[in-house]
């Protein structure tokens, strides 16, 4: 079980209306002081310097859940030990998000009535503090889905952003503290391929580049040091992005809220495999970090595919800004290679591995050559452990 590192996390939430108040909730995970940020060999970070680190999807379909069932012994579901992998990375992390794609709920696992709620725990028990949760799976159960999701997120003190249980939960902004900073994580999908709620079209955000950056700067507006944009966007198995992400990436790092920048950090999914990274217009920008967990899919003709269940963690450390009210600017840009053995059911550190001796250089040297396959090499880009 992996000793979970609790952080003083600040949740604000502020109504988007103009006009609408800011209401803060302070929410005290722990008393322990933050983590120090990674830095590069023979370098200290600088102070009040922070990371952040983002996985890939996490879908859980029956056969995820059937290992989950295994790994608790009959007594429920318990997913930590899938997740144990990347336990370490995730929890060096002073804030760590992942991408929850899968309905959380009591209604028959692997279906739209979601995964069980256990694994809300075991992403709070690995280090994860928040969770996207806007993609094509939101509303797979309805109503009664976000509402399950939200609530067992809400119940293991992670925090989340993509999808509502009401239109003022909508309308809102969470702020999640890292260090000194305040960071929003935003979360948007590409679409679904269920119909919203009868009179909720708040239920889930959908990827609109105006409400993007007019949320942004609402969040800024709200306090907000560092703005982050996750996106379930692209299309799938494909390892280019495509014009429609190049089109927004551009469009959302050349907005401006005030003297700064309206988004500091792109954070891409949905191709199930890892796509480039790269700088676009000074903002880091990653396409794609594919599935962190995801299992095989039987009406997936692409699931044999070589490259399913490879990904690629993202971390960013973030300095403060030189002069007050200036940008938080990343100092370092690294990524982690990951894979899901489906067949253990495990996430697997893939340069951990290979150093204690595992074959696995050729799919780690793939994720690098499309992770850099855009020049993010020569912007800085490392891969880490």
């Amino acid at each position: 079980m992996i000793a979970r590192r609790h952080r003083l996390a600040l949740t604000v939430t502020a109504l988007l209306a103009a006009g609408a108040a800011c209401r803060a909730e302070l929410l005290d995970r722990d008393a322990a002081p933050p983590r120090p940020a990674p830095a590069a060999p023979g370098s200290r970070p600088a102070a009040g310097a922070f990371t952040l680190l983002a996985s890939g999807g996490i879908l859980a379909d029956s056969s995820v859940v059937d290992r989950a069932a295994f790994d608790a012994g009959g007594a429920g579901h318990d997913f930590r030990p899938m997740l144990a992998g990347v336990g370490p990375a995730v929890a060096r992390a002073d804030l760590a998000l992942c991408q929850l794609d899968t309905v959380l709920g009591d209604g028959a696992p692997g279906t739209g009535g979601g995964a069980p709620p256990e694994l809300a725990q075991a992403l709070a028990e690995t280090g994860y503090d928040g969770c996207a949760t806007a993609s094509e799976h939101t509303l797979d159960g309805g109503a009664d889905g976000v509402r399950g999701t939200l609530d067992a997120l809400d119940g293991a003190g992670v925090r989340h952003a993509g999808s509502a249980r009401a239109e003022a939960e909508a309308r809102g902004v969470t702020l999640l503290r890292a260090g000194r900073a305040l960071v929003a994580p935003l979360s948007y999908g590409d679409g679904t391929d269920r119909p919203f709620p009868p009179g909720q079209p708040w239920a889930l955000n959908l990827i609109d580049a105006d409400r993007i950056v007019a949320d942004a700067r609402a969040a800024r507006q709200a306090g907000a040091d560092v703005v982050v944009v996750l996106l379930r966007w692209g299309p799938r198995w494909q390892e280019a992005p495509d014009a429609g992400q190049l089109d927004l990436a551009r469009r959302l790092t050349a907005a401006r809220a005030g003297d700064r920048p309206a988004v500091d950090l792109i954070l891409g999914g949905g191709a199930r495999l890892p796509q480039p990274w790269e700088k676009v217009g000074g903002t880091w920008v990653v396409y794609g970090t594919g599935d962190q967990i995801a299992g095989p899919s039987a009406d997936d003709p692409r699931a044999a595919d070589p490259r399913a269940g490879e990904s690629a963690l993202a971390r960013f450390t973030f300095a403060p800004p030189v002069r007050p009210g200036g940008r938080w600017e990343v100092t370092r840009a690294e990524f982690v290679p990951a894979l899901y053995d489906s067949d253990a059911g495990r996430v697997v550190n893939l340069d951990e591995a290979i150093a204690r001796g595992a074959d696995l250089e050729g799919v780690r040297d793939r994720i690098r050559t499309a992770v850099l396959a855009r020049g993010a090499a020569e912007d800085g880009l490392l891969m880490g452990r």
